[in-house]
């Protein structure tokens, strides 16, 4: 296969290893993991893209094409907003053949980090007494950190909503934790918001530079971002839009629960729930004669004696009924899928 000339950054280190070209980069990672091999073997390719697979939290997982300028660009963004120049140590320990793995490799070898990869799995820092500056999780791996994520400084996390209670526990944490907001098509995140330690707790998310968002019609976030899509994105996120480059995330248009007339946002009444419940769970509409759709709560784990007082919840907003499940369906992303995870429900 032949390589372009691409010249990633002198100062890049892998796992305590530098390399002076693609060969010896190449030719270390066969050992050491045949999946990041090929991946590197594609991007150093003459093709001016990728192959990347979506997560399939929201749908069908599907293969699309990522420009590697976009992606190099959006790397540049990352290192600019959260002032990661070179020589910034970080660690990997997201799966690889999601855009979220590749972007952690391609922010390093593109601004020069030092990066350290370990297996993917939900107690990435079990074994590892190292600090980092820059890593990146889902809420999960966070939430089975806490007692060792000062060793990160800075940390991002994607991949599903961060609980109010694993919020709450942030606040005594010293490490600088943000949410991202992004997806496969904008090559992650292209705003963030921080979780923690801040005197008043924002709300919003905050955009990345280059980034322009408006509404549509259905009140859904619409994202021009040419530095790192080729065309304007129009997601099914409803949001308020606090300024030009703030926003608040409301929920997902297709999520929307239509019961009796009134419409209701899983993600607002979930927020106002884990208050009170601390296993995993979601809420989602059936249909029902009277109301079209009925609201139902879904609790993963063994059944018990949940008390709606505390929650905050309008009458509209009660579930009206609860059902327990042993184990929630997820994506290899360890995302929750809701509809399959609903299948094996008896309703």
């Amino acid at each position: 296969m032949k390589f372009k000339e691409h010249i990633f950054h002198e100062n890049f280190k892998l796992n305590n290893h530098s390399f002076s070209n693609v060969d010896e980069l190449l030719a270390f990672t066969i050992g050491f993991s045949d999946e990041i091999h090929q991946f590197l073997k594609e991007w150093f390719s003459e093709e001016d893209f990728v192959i990347v697979n979506t997560s399939g939290s929201t749908g069908i997982p599907k293969p699309i094409q990522l420009n590697k300028e976009l992606m190099k660009n959006s790397a540049i963004a990352t290192g600019k907003f959260f002032n990661l120049k070179e020589n910034t140590t970080a660690l990997l320990c997201l799966p690889i053949q999601y855009i979220a793995g590749k972007m952690m490799l391609i922010r390093a070898l593109t601004l020069g980090w030092h990066l350290d990869i370990i297996e993917s799995n939900s107690e990435p820092l079990k074994d590892t007494e190292k600090e980092y500056d820059f890593s990146a999780m889902v809420p999960l791996q966070l939430e089975n950190s806490l007692n060792k994520i000062h060793q990160i400084k800075k940390l991002i996390v994607g991949g599903g909503v961060v609980s109010n209670q694993l919020q709450e526990k942030l606040q005594v944490i010293s490490s600088e934790v943000f949410a991202t907001y992004g997806m496969t098509e904008t090559i992650t995140h292209v705003a963030v918001k921080r979780l923690n330690n801040v005197k008043i707790q924002p709300n919003y998310y905050q955009t990345l530079p280059n980034v322009t968002i408006y509404k549509d019609k259905r009140n859904c976030l619409v994202i021009d971002a040419e530095k790192v899509s080729e065309k304007i994105i129009f997601t099914n996120d409803v949001v308020d839009l606090i300024s030009d480059t703030k926003f608040q995330w409301l929920g997902r248009f297709d999520n929307v629960i239509n019961s009796g007339g009134i419409k209701l946002h899983p993600e607002k009444i979930e927020e106002k729930l884990s208050k009170i419940i601390e296993n995993r769970f979601f809420v989602a509409g059936i249909p029902d004669e009277k109301l079209g759709e009925k609201l139902i709560l879904i609790i993963e784990g063994k059944e018990q004696k949940i008390s709606f007082e505390d929650a905050n919840l309008s009458k509209y907003e009660t579930p009206k009924q609860i059902y327990f499940i042993d184990k929630f369906v997820e994506t290899e992303t360890k995302k929750i899928q809701r509809t399959k995870t609903l299948d094996f429900i008896n309703l």
